[in-house]
Formats: C-alpha cells, sequence, structure tokens
C-alpha cells in the first residue's frame, strides 16, 4: 500500500512539473500564482483565532467539541 501512495505522489508531482513549464511557456503562471496567493491569504485569514471567533458567537458561542 506505501508503494502504491509512493507512486501516487510521483505522478502528482509529474502532473505539476509538466503544468508549471507549460504555464511558464504560455506565461499564465504569474496569473495563476497570483490567483492561489489570493486563496491561500483567505484560507488563512478564514483559520485565524479571531475570525473563528467571530463567526462561533454568531452561532450560539459553541466550542471546537460543539458544546455551548
Amino acid at each position: 500500500m506505501a508503494l502504491q501512495a509512493d507512486e501516487q505522489v510521483k505522478q502528482i508531482g509529474d502532473a505539476v512539473s509538466i503544468l508549471t513549464v507549460v504555464g511558464t511557456l504560455a506565461e499564465l503562471l504569474p496569473a495563476i500564482a497570483a490567483i492561489l496567493t489570493i486563496v491561500w491569504t483567505a484560507i488563512r485569514i478564514w483559520e485565524t483565532d479571531t475570525v473563528q471567533c467571530m463567526f462561533r458567537r454568531n452561532k450560539g458561542n459553541k466550542d471546537a467539541d460543539g458544546s455551548e
């Protein structure tokens, strides 16, 4: 099973490598990188304690385990 996982990781790496080459040649990579950066930053902000606390307050002050 571990060998299958390793092979899958290699295939994903190969696909990313090919997409990187194509993106670079087509000059699309900067735009894609900018979009991914915005998405990643939004996810990181969403995961902060401050934002989670703000949204938790609106849902009845539930704790992480679901208790009030």
